[in-house]
């Protein structure tokens, strides 16, 4: 028996001094694989939940131009933005290298994530994982569309024009506080074409890289006499912001209707030129959507059926949002001034 234990002994030795070497690179290995783990689990997490004012998950609004930052979908509707809730998750969706978050309540399988996000297949297109995969949050789909080609193009977001009444200018007498600057709407498309045809223009995301700067007329009522140098604190006793295009002029009515006045329009205009330029198709990489950028963009169902492209209908359920969290759109400007979202 003795020597039967010296013998395995030996072999024990034997063995662990042959691959002593390969043993030790095989637990590296291992360690390197779960750190990896770690790293890709927290790879989609933001790292800094500092509030950063205009540049955010939700609103992806770069007015200081700096580098836009999509930020966390997570903490978009941890925050509640939008209108999100709890209930809500959300998986990345990457096509041909260009991200886009859907939201939904009943994710299931990569199939029922394209399904949600309204992402329909091409033939040839290749997707992993597989379409009945189930998904989380540390999901990422990715899509490889063969002949298709990504397009971003920028567009303009007009100002507008706020007048400012104030007793520091005689009546009768304007002067120009602020000069206008139109801001920069971002698209980014996947075209697909087949020779020189055209087939289909799927729109990634659609948001507002740089607010626009409104133009500011202060309006004297001041008696004659009074200074025309504008004091660096002028008293404004109101003010009045012209619409610039129909969803404006929709929503002026609809602010008035409400028992609003002219001062909170101008806080809407304000809010909603940062947040969407006023585009019923503004869709934020974070998967918030329309002129109020609800999270997700469904939630304005409803106010109606054809929330996706009706700007009344977007309006509605903009308004109802914002007086039940903000009791009015000043009160929801304020907010997005101090944190960024609202």
């Amino acid at each position: 028996m003795a020597n039967h234990g010296r013998r395995r002994m030996a072999a024990v030795r034997a063995l662990t001094k042959r691959q002593w070497i390969r043993l030790a690179a095989e637990v590296t290995v291992i360690g390197m694989v779960i750190g990896a783990g770690f790293i890709s689990r927290d790879f989609y997490t933001a790292k800094d939940s500092t509030p950063h004012p205009g540049v955010t998950a939700f609103s992806a609004t770069d007015t200081q131009d700096m580098e836009v930052s999509r930020g966390s979908a997570r903490q978009a509707i941890r925050n509640g933005a939008g209108g999100a809730n709890a209930g809500i998750s959300y998986v990345t969706v990457q096509i041909n290298g260009q991200n886009k978050v859907v939201l939904g309540n009943d994710f299931t399988d990569v199939r029922s994530v394209l399904q949600t996000g309204n992402i329909t297949l091409q033939p040839d297109d290749m997707v992993t994982p597989a379409l009945n995969e189930p998904v989380s949050e540390k999901t990422v789909i990715t899509i490889e569309r063969a002949d298709a080609q990504v397009k971003t193009e920028n567009s303009d977001i007009p100002f507008n024009t706020i007048e400012e009444k104030t007793d520091s200018l005689p009546t009768g007498t304007t002067r120009v506080k602020t000069e206008g600057r139109n801001g920069v709407m971002e698209t980014t498309s996947l075209i697909t074409a087949a020779g020189r045809k055209h087939l289909t223009s799927n729109v990634f995301a659609s948001f507002v890289k740089q607010a626009p700067v409104d133009k500011v007329v202060l309006v004297g009522t001041g008696r004659a006499g009074t200074s025309d140098s504008t004091p660096a604190n002028p008293t404004i006793s109101s003010s009045t912001t012209a619409p610039v295009g129909d969803s404006q002029a929709i929503a002026h009515d609809l602010v008035l209707s409400r028992g609003w006045g002219e001062g909170e329009f101008t806080c809407l205009v304000q809010l909603w030129n940062r947040e969407s330029g006023w585009r019923t198709n503004a869709s934020n990489p974070s998967g918030a959507y329309g002129i109020p950028q609800a999270l997700p963009g469904s939630k304005m169902g409803s106010a109606g059926p054809d929330w996706q492209n009706n700007p009344r209908t977007q309006i509605l359920w903009g308004l109802g949002y914002i007086q039940g969290r903000y009791a009015s759109p000043c009160g929801a400007w304020s907010h997005s001034q101090s944190t960024g979202w609202y």
